[in-house]
């Protein structure tokens, strides 16, 4: 049987990465397809997740907007604020939960495109929800229900882990730390690799070790009840080869480039910010 919450009637403006990712995770989730509708231009994109997820789909946004409960904006930046504009009315007078998915689009620009005040949550992803396991940060503005906040929880569960923020302007620093941050990794990944070819091992071994290695440390610090450095520490034997490497890296400044590279990020999605509310 489907709970009540998942039979919500769901609609994605938007048929990207991320839509598809959120609607593949809540379809394995248990959320009745018949409930989710999605719009896009795109015809082709429409038809692979009509086909996959047996979803509704029109390229009309007002068409799947008129009777929608909750309603996931998931398309760029970019071209928010048409789309916004463009379906003012009809949340005006609907007055469903607003999902934003969009980097950078503050709540007060948002409802000011959208004609005045709505139920909005503001959330941050990451492209981690491509394979189910997304870090998401979300906050809500002072009109959603606590009905909402489970709802809008519920939903990006689906892809990964979700929590809260409490303030708006948090969401700049978690666009830096998770929203940017397969990135960072990425990059550790491909350094590692590239470093063990240079000592000898062939790609493939040097590739499969690096991600191996990887996914290894992720899982031990998620099962784990200790913080990431107590952990660190208990694989770091005094005087042995990964206390050597580590000591190479700490000379090195990581922990300031790390804490260079957030402040940039964060200053840059705070600039974008700025210069979408101002279109």
């Amino acid at each position: 049987m489907v709970c009540a919450m998942k039979t919500t009637r769901l609609t994605f403006i938007g048929a990207g990465n991320m839509a598809r990712s959120l609607i593949g995770g809540l379809v394995a989730d248990g959320w009745d397809p018949a409930c989710i509708s999605v719009s896009d231009p795109d015809t082709e994109q429409l038809s692979a997740l009509s086909s996959r997820f047996q979803v509704n789909t029109d390229t009309n946004n007002h068409t799947v907007t008129e009777d929608a409960e909750v309603v996931v904006l998931a398309v760029k930046p970019q071209v928010i604020r048409d789309v916004a504009l463009d379906l003012a009315d009809l949340i005006q007078k609907q007055q469903p939960l607003l999902i934003s998915i969009a980097a950078g689009i503050r709540a007060t620009d948002l409802q000011r495109w959208l004609g005045g005040s709505c139920a909005l949550v503001r959330c941050m992803p990451n492209t981690a929800a491509l394979v189910q396991s997304s870090a998401t940060a979300l906050w809500h503005n002072e009109n959603v229900t606590e009905e909402q906040t489970d709802l809008a929880e519920t939903i990006l569960r689906a892809v990964g882990l979700a929590l809260w923020v409490e303030s708006e302007d948090l969401m700049d620093t978690v666009t830096a730390l998770s929203g940017s941050g397969p990135a960072y990794f990425l990059l550790v990944m491909e350094a590692l690799q590239e470093a063990g070819q240079v000592l000898g091992l062939p790609e493939t071994t040097a590739k499969l070790l690096s991600l191996q290695t990887a996914f290894g440390a992720a899982k031990m610090a998620l099962e784990s009840s200790e913080d990431a450095a107590i952990l660190r520490q208990r694989v770091t034997s005094p005087g042995g080869t990964t206390e050597k490497a580590l000591e190479i890296l700490e000379n090195g400044g990581l922990r300031a480039l790390f804490s260079d590279a957030l402040n940039a990020a964060r200053e840059r999605s705070r600039e974008l910010a700025d210069q979408f509310g101002a279109e």
